[in-house]
């Protein structure tokens, strides 16, 4: 399970980003992927310490809510809902999209199809939660194919023509916008994305003070592993600037000159599954947020938005705003693309630096409360996953448009704090 939620789109089309933030070398491009790898085995150890005490509540929401009171578990899940869930699912609806559209040979049809995408699956996860839920079981198999398939033919291709000796020994010239190692594993922490979800079923687990941190321990290694065996069969395919110059499109590149034209379309398809099963993923989340305020009798019209289609039992208002906002950030997410911000707002990275923040949070409660934890769960591993943290968060802020992007979410979560109306005693 944590290896399918966390495997998606990210190791795809964040392969070129890693390696121009990184200055064209593979070993810097490697490292900040075993970095943002071992930033997410800590905190994933962290957190599974955290669910295995706290049985009775899900995620991060409500872990804040446990650390801090109810105020401020409203105030992550309107950041949840209003900022994280809709910006990842609109930067997934798109490149969903961009695999298709190179896919057919479409010169056109980007952003069309981005949005088709969008809506086809907010209405999938409305009419038909149980089949959203088994096309999320279908590609999660679906999405280690290509994955492993690159990693091992690439790789053994590389060894065999020194193309990989080739790319640790000679750096890609003439690239512009490097980030440094900070803001290349800023680009990692994306496709790292995910692992949480994994705390949430807990209670359904046999024996889970044992069995939730080892399944989250060795998932997240599991992941690291997968991805750094799949750069490196890239990197035995393609020279560093042939990756650069490709773009997102390097993975379908290395598939086709490894797998022939037949074999390559194929896997390219795989690729795709593997990014509307994330897609679908996100959109689980962004259809019930509102909804997750709302069963708190918090927020603004709670009864409107706890209903619930009565023959589906799903979201119904709740999947609507969810829906909107999604829309909202593809066309900012547009906007970056059309030169209306005059630079590039990364939505796919900055909200998870936020994230980040909130993560750090969650350590100082940890440190100040768990005292029945010995001093390696309570105080080493909540400290280097704070560190990690910070180092992911210095990442955001080298980030062009960070601080309009920062200016906007504070505007966002001020409008949610005017909106709470806690209509509970606490």
């Amino acid at each position: 399970m944590v290896v399918g939620i966390v495997i998606g789109s990210g190791v795809f089309f964040k392969a070129d980003d890693v390696l121009k933030a990184s200055g064209g070398s593979l070993t810097t491009a490697l490292l900040a992927w075993l970095i943002g790898g071992s930033i997410m085995v800590v905190t994933a150890y962290v957190f599974s310490k955290i669910a295995t005490r706290i049985e009775r509540v899900n995620g991060v929401v409500d872990y804040f809510e446990q650390a801090y009171g109810r105020k401020a578990g409203y105030m992550v899940a309107w950041f949840m809902t209003f900022i994280y869930y809709p910006t990842l699912v609109a930067v997934l609806a798109w490149v969903s999209a961009k695999y298709t559209v190179g896919l057919l040979g479409m010169k056109d049809g980007l952003w069309p199809v981005s949005v088709v995408y969008l809506t086809g699956f907010f209405l999938l996860n409305y009419f038909s939660p149980r089949l959203a839920g088994a096309w999320q079981v279908s590609a999660t198999v679906i999405k280690l194919i290509p994955l492993g398939l690159v990693a091992v033919v690439g790789g053994i291709a590389g060894l065999r023509s020194g193309m990989t000796m080739s790319n640790f020994m000679q750096t890609a010239q003439g690239v512009s916008g490097q980030g440094g190692l900070a803001v290349a594993t800023l680009s990692t922490a994306f496709a790292y994305e995910g692992w949480i979800i994994a705390t949430v079923i807990n209670a359904e687990l046999r024996d889970a003070k044992r069995t939730l941190p080892r399944a989250l321990i060795a998932g997240t290694i599991a992941v690291v592993t997968i991805y750094m065996l799949y750069y490196l069969g890239i990197s035995g395919v393609l020279t560093n600037a042939q990756v650069l110059e490709a773009g997102d499109a390097a993975p379908v590149q290395v598939i086709g000159l490894v797998f022939n034209t037949i074999g390559g379309t194929l896997l390219t398809v795989f690729v795709i599954i593997s990014c509307l099963g994330t897609l679908n993923g996100l959109i689980m989340g962004s259809a019930r947020g509102m909804y997750s305020i709302a069963a708190r009798d918090m927020g603004p019209c709670p009864a409107f938005f706890r209903r619930i289609n009565a023959v589906t039992n799903s979201t119904i208002n709740s999947a609507l705003l969810g829906y909107l906002l999604s829309c909202f950030w593809l066309l900012v997410w547009y906007g970056n693309f059309a030169g209306w911000w005059g630079q590039f707002m990364d939505v796919s990275e900055l909200p998870i630096a936020i994230l980040y923040v909130i993560y750090i949070s969650i350590y100082i409660w940890v440190m100040k409360t768990f005292t029945d934890l010995g001093p390696f769960s309570r105080y080493l591993c909540p400290l280097l996953a704070g560190m990690g943290s910070l180092y992911i968060i210095w990442g955001a802020i080298q980030k062009d448009m960070f601080l309009h992007f920062l200016i906007l979410a504070l505007g966002i979560l001020a409008v949610g704090f005017v909106l709470m109306r806690d209509r509970k005693k606490a």
